[in-house]
């Protein structure tokens, strides 16, 4: 980087803590403690909520994992992480934020105490807080570090740059609270969308050399299967990572995990000031899921096409376009940009672990007297903690061969047993505590088997790569026994009529509860287009 991008980089980072700290500044606040540090006072407006969910989610995880997949496959069928994700993001708004809502829940597990028992809800808990201690944390910080090092040809080491992002995402998230990531999370939101279509359509022009619509040619004439949405195996004959039936087995689960039961993503809904708030951001949130692809697919395929490109691991494709099309002067203010997004991830995690620690452990075990500036202090204390751990584990994740996919496997081992347990909550009355303690166990149980022992011999339909079941048929499987296990115990041991009137108990909504009038419409619209874009390209793929 040139003294011009390292200039303009280091301004457009810092604007971005400017504004943030005035808007945050201007904002209603809430008198209690805990609610303001971990719900944002519940002042979220629709375009915060969006923008916060989108930032959270779009991150280089996916940037550099996704195209580097999709490049990998020589196939566009990575393009369902996204268009599924829409589907999920439709049940949030429709069904489960509307739950999390009337009750004034700050976490999700916490609809769990209320439906089942605490003791599920601390299970969750630490689920989910093993998941983004060893997973999501880390994963953010080395493909950030990766991804900065890599596109901007830094002379430094991987630990250093890790070590640099930890530092600055941890400042939002823990001095600032929900707020502060929530509104940064927004204005890097546009920084992002900007930046992040600009690159597919630089690198359109590369390929058409000069011309957009000359490279759209290309793209549509040669190797037109390398477009294909559905399919089982690549045009080199190899099983491509997302199989045409996983959509309708784990694919789908996993989404409507991610999207409507984990905390970081749900936390920035339940800060909405209302329902209809909350319900207008999810699914604008929904709607640009499916822009998502431009970004976060495209430049793979594009790459495919680029013979002058030197790849030696795929997780390098993104960063290796990047370097191709920008001009030296931008690559300051897109180093930003990715810096925010980066930042955004890593601070929404921590301030979600903190949020799960605090008010379920500390308060739940450890402090029961707590005061709500007491819960604060130690929410901040054990992020600063976290942040320390994922900053020394980030650098062992170099000898992955795709982190995108080390991402979803390691996740699914306790998305399995979560995802079953709220959906039983939601749409059962009768299902008893201990089913979902024994479901939780047979989902993780089955998930590790299925996943880390090769089931082999399997049918090409369901096969992997090496002919073992795919792990999205793993994940699908495991679900389905835990939720049947579940169901059965329900059946033998139900919940008393006392049980079901004390957990239907409702105290007074916190917000507004008036549904959006157009929350429907905007959904059906959304699965129209979503199934459209599936036929289009299928279309220009044969």
């Amino acid at each position: 980087m040139n003294t011009i991008s390292i200039i303009s980089f280091i301004l457009a980072t810092g604007a971005v803590g400017f504004f943030t700290y005035k808007i945050v500044h201007k904002m209603k606040k809430s008198d209690n403690a805990t609610e303001e540090y971990f719900t944002g006072g519940r002042a979220l407006a629709w375009p915060v909520v969006a923008g916060s969910l989108l930032l959270t989610n779009l991150s280089t995880e996916q940037l550099v994992g996704l195209n580097g997949a999709v490049f990998g496959d020589k196939a566009l069928v990575g393009i369902a992480w996204e268009a599924l994700a829409a589907f999920a993001m439709i049940a949030t708004a429709l069904v489960f934020l509307p739950r999390y809502l009337a009750s004034g829940f700050t976490t999700t597990p916490a609809f769990l105490e209320k439906r089942f028992d605490k003791t599920t809800r601390s299970m969750v808990s630490g689920l989910f807080l093993f998941g983004y201690v060893t997973v999501l944390l880390p994963v953010v910080l080395y493909t950030g570090s990766l991804a900065m090092i890599g596109m901007f040809d830094l002379n430094l080491p991987l630990w250093l740059v890790v070590a640099t992002i930890g530092i600055l995402g941890s400042a939002y998230a823990i001095f600032g609270g929900l707020k502060s990531v929530a509104v940064s999370d927004t204005i890097n939101g546009v920084g992002l969308l900007i930046g992040g279509l600009t690159i597919p359509a630089l690198a359109l022009v590369a390929l058409g050399d000069g011309s957009f619509f000359s490279g759209l040619a290309v793209l549509t004439n040669n190797n037109p299967e390398y477009l294909t949405p559905l399919t089982n195996t690549n045009i080199d004959g190899n099983v491509v990572s997302v199989p045409w039936p996983t959509l309708f087995t784990g694919m789908m689960f996993i989404q409507v995990f991610y999207w409507s039961t984990n905390q970081v993503i749900v936390q920035r809904a339940m800060a909405a000031k209302s329902l209809a708030e909350g319900q207008k951001g999810v699914l604008f949130a929904s709607a640009m899921k499916l822009v998502g692809p431009l970004m976060l697919c495209l430049p793979g395929i594009i790459a495919l096409h680029m013979t002058d490109l030197t790849i030696d691991k795929q997780d390098q494709v993104y960063g290796a376009i990047v370097r191709h099309v920008l001009p030296d002067w931008s690559l300051g203010l897109f180093a930003a940009v990715l810096m925010g997004s980066i930042l955004s991830s890593f601070n929404s995690a921590l301030n979600s672990a903190s949020t799960l620690f605090s008010l379920q452990f500390y308060k739940g075990y450890i402090n029961k007297e707590a005061s709500g500036n007491q819960i604060v202090s130690t929410g901040k204390k054990f992020g600063i903690a976290l942040a320390i751990a994922s900053i020394f584990i980030a650098p062992m994740l170099d000898q992955m061969q795709s982190i995108f996919e080390y991402l979803q496997k390691v996740n699914g081992l306790y998305s399995v047993p979560i995802i079953g347990i709220f959906l039983l909550g939601i749409t059962t009355k009768h299902v008893p505590a201990i089913a979902a303690k024994v479901g939780m166990i047979v989902g993780m149980a089955s998930y590790a088997f299925f996943t880390f022992i090769n089931i082999q011999d399997v049918p090409e339909i369901f096969a992997n790569s090496d002919g073992d079941l795919h792990w999205l048929h793993g994940y699908f499987i495991s679900f389905v026994g835990s939720v049947l296990v579940m169901l059965i115990i329900g059946k033998l041991n139900p919940k008393t009529a006392k049980e079901i009137a004390i957990s239907d108990q409702r105290d007074p909504a916190p917000v507004d509860m008036t549904p959006w009038a157009s929350a429907n419409k905007a959904s059906i619209a959304i699965m129209g287009v979503t199934v459209g874009i599936y036929l289009l390209l299928v279309l220009i793929s044969n």
